[in-house]
């Protein structure tokens, strides 16, 4: 009976492998990391590796693991399971799918990270079950992931959902990995927001905390900036303004589009809370088609499990179909 079964779920990051058996129920009976092989040649083998290690550790028999849903960088056809491209692994056309189930001896799901951790924020946690869904996580760079009617908008190419690739600063924008110039990205990800206070520093700023914090220890993160904005600091205000502003206008765009129930708001950058919320939420509404403005703009709720859920999701969905 698959309720007695176990789903394995795995997040594919740049640092850390997250991996994690979950319930039918999506609880976490177990969770753990390893390291991710920057060449990317052993990262299947390393998974298969762990699992069996963790299983045997437990005292349980593999016959428990009903199947592996797996997160990673990158556009990803779901229905094969091949990534396209993950540029800092040098995956290009890569069967992750296939190879996992080699591997692992156990069916496997794959799908693109960020739509991993939307699909486990909406099965357990700030999405809280709804099933027209955006989620953007604001972390080094920007992810996203778009649920319409319970199921993850793919697209054409597999690139549907990528919220940070969405063209922000039309001239003169500061250049992105993905090639382009002035995507979302390079404007509301910890990188840009500790980017464009530097640039104002590097102008002005005579008598601001954070110009004196950047003077002293020669660097800034976004969180330096919400910190100075949260006590008033006049620079890192401006800097909070503006990234704002391009966030709740991309969400305005996108819930105008799509009609979401919520919006769920995740990554580091969404440790600055209810700061952060409610100025997007300025800017959303102001932007926002009315019809659409009732859309709830939430932080994630999941922190790091988010990925591993989602992944734990892919199983009970799409290969037991449930």
């Amino acid at each position: 009976m698959n309720e007695n079964k176990w789903l394995v779920g795995v997040d594919l990051g740049g640092t850390t492998i997250k991996v994690a058996f979950i319930s039918m129920d999506g609880e976490i009976i177990e969770k753990w990391e390893i390291p991710t092989d920057k060449s990317g040649e052993r990262i299947v083998d390393d998974i298969a590796k762990a699992i069996d290690e963790k299983v045997k550790e437990l005292g349980e028999s593999k016959d428990k693991l009903a199947g592996i849903g797996m997160g990673a960088p990158g556009p990803v056809d779901l229905e094969t399971g091949v990534i396209y491209r993950t540029v800092n692994l040098g995956w290009k056309n890569y069967p992750l799918k296939d190879c996992l189930e080699k591997a692992t001896g156990l069916p496997a799901a794959v799908e693109n990270d960020a739509n991993i951790a939307a699909l486990g924020e909406m099965w357990k946690g700030a999405g809280n079950r709804e099933k027209d869904l955006i989620c953007i996580t604001l972390g080094t760079g920007v992810g996203g992931g778009i649920i319409v009617n319970g199921e993850i908008v793919h697209g054409n190419s597999g690139a549907g959902g990528e919220i940070g690739h969405m063209q922000s600063v039309v001239k003169g924008g500061a250049p992105c990995n993905c090639g382009k110039t002035g995507c979302l990205e390079t404007v509301a990800s910890a990188t840009g927001i500790a980017r464009i206070a530097q640039e104002k520093i590097q102008v002005g700023g005579e008598g601001s905390q954070l110009k004196t914090l950047y003077e002293k220890n020669g660097s800034l993160t976004a969180k330096d900036v919400f910190d100075a904005a949260k006590k008033g600091d006049y620079l890192a205000m401006e800097v909070v303004e503006e990234v704002t502003m391009h966030l709740g206008l991309a969400l305005a765009t996108l819930a105008s589009a799509l009609n979401p129930a919520k919006i769920v708001i995740g990554g580091g950058v969404s440790k600055a809370g209810n700061f952060l919320i409610e100025k997007v939420r300025h800017y959303f509404q102001q932007f926002v088609f009315p019809e659409a403005s009732s859309a709830e703009i939430a932080i994630a709720a999941l922190g790091n499990d988010a990925g591993v859920i989602g992944g734990a999701w892919l199983v009970k969905t799409y290969i037991l179909k449930e």
